[in-house]
Order: C-alpha cells, then sequence, then structure tokens
C-alpha cells in the first residue's frame, strides 16, 4: 500500500522525514539506545510511526509506517513500533500532533524513586504541572496504555515507571522539546538530591501555575516579524 491512497501524499512524505530526524536525533541527544524508544506524528486520520526493530539511521522514505487510529496499517510493509497501543490511545484521548517516547536515563531513575517528579523548576508550567509516574506494566501492553493515560490526566508528558518517558505536543518539534525539558528537570532533582544534608528547594503549586500561564505567552507569535526557520513551535520548544 502507499501513502497516495491515504491522503496528502507530499504532507506524509514531509511528515515522515521529520519523525526519521525526530528518532535520529533521540539516539544522538542520548535519550535511547539502539532502537529502543519510538516516535510518532499524525497527518490527518493517519498515525505515521516509526517500525520495530529497525535502526533509526537505515530509516529510508520507502519504509514509511502508518496506521489508522485503529491500528490498522495503512502505508509500508514493515511492522509497527511494538509500543503503539501507546500512541494510539494519545491520539484517540487528546488533540495531539505527535508523540515521542524514549528511554532517557535521568527520567527513568527518577520514575524508580517517588510517584511524581517534584517540582523543583518553573518549566514544569510546559507539562501541565509535575509529572507523574505511571505504574508499570509490560511493554506493548493496553495495561500499559492504561497508566500512561491516567498520568497524562491534564499533562503533556508523564514518567513510565522502570520504563521512561512519553510526552506529545501539537507539533513533532514541540512534543520533542517537552521530553527534553523533561529529561534535564530529572537530572536537576536527582542532581540536587543528591547532595548530603540538604533538600532541594520546591516550587508551591501557586508558583507552577503562574509560571504556567506565563509560559503560554512566551516567544514568537504570529504576528511578529520571525523568518520561516524561527517559527515558533509553542511553549513547548522554550530553551531558557
Amino acid at each position: 500500500m502507499t501513502e497516495q491512497q491515504y491522503g496528502d501524499g507530499d504532507a506524509v512524505a514531509r511528515a515522515w522525514g521529520e519523525l526519521v530526524d525526530a528518532a535520529r536525533r533521540t539516539v544522538a541527544d542520548g535519550l535511547v539506545v539502539g532502537t529502543s524508544g519510538n516516535v510518532s506524528v499524525r497527518v490527518g486520520d493517519t498515525v505515521l510511526v516509526t517500525p520495530s526493530g529497525v535502526p533509526y539511521d537505515r530509516l529510508r522514505p520507502e519504509d514509511a509506517v502508518g496506521v489508522d487510529l485503529e491500528g490498522r496499517q495503512l502505508i509500508g510493509d514493515l511492522s509497527p513500533t511494538s509500543e503503539l497501543p501507546m500512541h494510539l490511545a494519545i491520539y484517540r484521548n487528546t488533540s495531539a500532533g505527535a508523540v515521542v517516547h524514549t528511554h532517557a536515563v535521568h527520567a527513568t531513575a527518577v520514575s524508580m524513586l517517588v510517584p511524581e517528579l517534584p517540582p523543583v523548576h518553573y518549566m514544569a508550567g510546559i507539562l501541565g504541572g509535575p509529572p507523574r509516574v505511571a505504574p508499570y506494566a509490560l511493554y506493548g501492553t493496553e495495561e500499559l496504555a492504561e497508566n500512561m493515560l491516567r498520568a497524562l490526566r491534564d499533562r503533556t508528558g508523564c514518567l513510565l515507571q522502570n520504563h521512561g518517558t512519553v510526552t506529545y505536543g501539537d507539533t513533532l518539534s514541540q512534543a520533542y522539546d517537552r521530553t527534553a525539558q523533561l529529561e534535564w528537570m530529572s537530572r536537576l532533582w536527582l542532581t540536587a538530591a543528591a547532595v548530603p544534608g540538604h533538600a532541594p528547594a520546591l516550587l508551591s503549586l501557586s508558583q507552577l501555575r503562574e509560571a504556567e500561564e506565563r509560559l503560554k505567552g512566551y516567544g514568537q507569535h504570529p504576528s511578529d516579524p520571525v523568518t520561516p526557520e524561527a517559527s515558533p513551535t509553542g511553549p513547548g520548544a522554550l530553551r531558557p
């Protein structure tokens, strides 16, 4: 089957190229090892997703994999990621345009220690508040997807116990940046908490809400004179 049968072939090709770039970046940024983790992006009613067990540096345009919201394969011959249930659960229950799942080291470490990442930095505001930890369940299962959805209530990112991270956004850039910020905040808390005789100072709920509101207006806006290369991708793209 080809993408031309399922909507705008050019849009699918562009989205697949962005997806492959993001998947390769997860490896380069140390958020995954080998073929772990996965990335998806929605194009209309089609969800493009990384295939199972294929090194990201080997992915070609003809390797595109796409499914509908029920998981029926529409594009490609390669099997989709084993974590497809998580991705589809997000698309069916939110307005997400993209999802990023990683096995980031510091965030995974945090998932084994606390039920929620303590509010050590105001950038938790881009996730809707302190990210919760979804209880452990076997990878690729509906149980894991259900646990994740509960942890994502009023959030755009969460931790998966003894597993990794999941974030989503309107765009792939936004979803990826939320993942990067989640890993950075996890590293920050672990670093501060490791100092003997001291406990990290934490932000209050009101301080987080204040930051969250302020972040909504941060960055460039459609009426601002920016170049195409500098187009904003929302609060999730911030790197203060």
